[in-house]
């Protein structure tokens, strides 16, 4: 689902992770907290004309450090950008919930609400993260079936 927040939030969060406070870096917040699915650098291009390429790539990736957001790939192995809950900080994504891919509309949706069990792997193995993924229909989809 969609968040709300309004600039002085944003510009809060930009001060929160020693960000400068930039028209395009505040655009970008409002655009990706306005949606309720992952977005891709593609499709913010597509409605974001006054931002260049080249500068959207360096906030996705400065966020995506700041732990602002995270990566979720789609079904066509495309990276797509969603909102972080609270708990993920610099370096270090608490995103381990499911990622469920509508194949219909094609949206990419982070259900925070299901966290993944506890995952206990072979000696030796370090894991840095985990990523589940579920697809079929997202509820606006399967009422138009």
């Amino acid at each position: 689902m969609a968040q709300t927040k309004n600039t002085y939030q944003f510009e809060d969060l930009l001060d929160k992770h020693q960000l400068k406070k930039t028209a395009a870096r505040l655009r970008v917040l409002s655009m990706m907290y306005a949606k309720n699915t992952a977005t891709s650098q593609p499709d913010l291009e597509s409605v974001m004309h006054d931002i260049d390429r080249v500068t959207l790539y360096r906030v996705l990736n400065v966020f995506e450090e700041k732990g602002i957001i995270h990566k979720v790939f789609d079904l066509n192995g495309t990276a797509n950008y969603a909102v972080c809950q609270s708990g993920c900080h610099e370096h270090h994504h608490h995103d381990e919930h499911l990622h469920f891919n509508c194949t219909a509309c094609k949206g990419v949706f982070c259900l925070n609400e299901l966290s993944l069990p506890a995952i206990n792997l072979p000696a030796g193995f370090q894991p840095s993260g985990f990523t589940v993924y579920a697809s079929g229909l997202c509820p606006k989809c399967s009422k138009m079936q």
